[in-house]
């Protein structure tokens, strides 16, 4: 994995503040480490589905977010980064009032960044995890 420049937190926190969908969510970084990256929002009233559980959609922004921000964390001070490709696998219906998103890096390469993300919820103090993704992030030279 790459060396990770000074001021690599910031640089990920003010792309962050500039996402509206991830403002829309209500979501906050919560933690951060070189290659690893979680994301954590509410589940409010409007973004849920017919049955009343999260939609799959929250869960697949948090967890492209939080996977999209571990590759940045790797990367060049200049670069930025974009999703090439992303799956996910809904596991469970996203039934509680948090959901957490945590982003790694499986494979720094110099032109694809292969990473994964595990989306979980709570209900009350009890969490269970509700999708995993897996995606290729592309850098973009700055």
């Amino acid at each position: 994995m790459q060396i990770v420049f000074d001021g690599w937190e910031s640089k990920l926190r003010t792309s962050f503040a500039r996402q509206s969908m991830m403002d829309t969510l209500g979501a906050q970084m919560v933690d951060l480490a070189p290659g690893r990256v979680t994301l954590a929002a509410p589940i409010r009233e409007n973004v849920r589905q017919q049955h009343g559980y999260a939609h799959a959609a929250m869960a697949f922004a948090l967890g492209d977010s939080a996977a999209g921000y571990s590759a940045l964390s790797l990367m060049a001070e200049a670069d930025e980064v974009l999703t090439a490709e992303m799956k996910i696998n809904l596991l469970a219906p996203a039934d509680g009032d948090r959901m957490e998103a945590v982003g790694e890096v499986v494979k720094m390469g110099r032109r694809l960044v292969v990473v994964t993300a595990t989306v979980r919820v709570a209900k009350g103090e009890v969490w269970r995890d509700i999708a995993i993704l897996q995606g290729t992030m592309v850098p973009m030279s700055g």
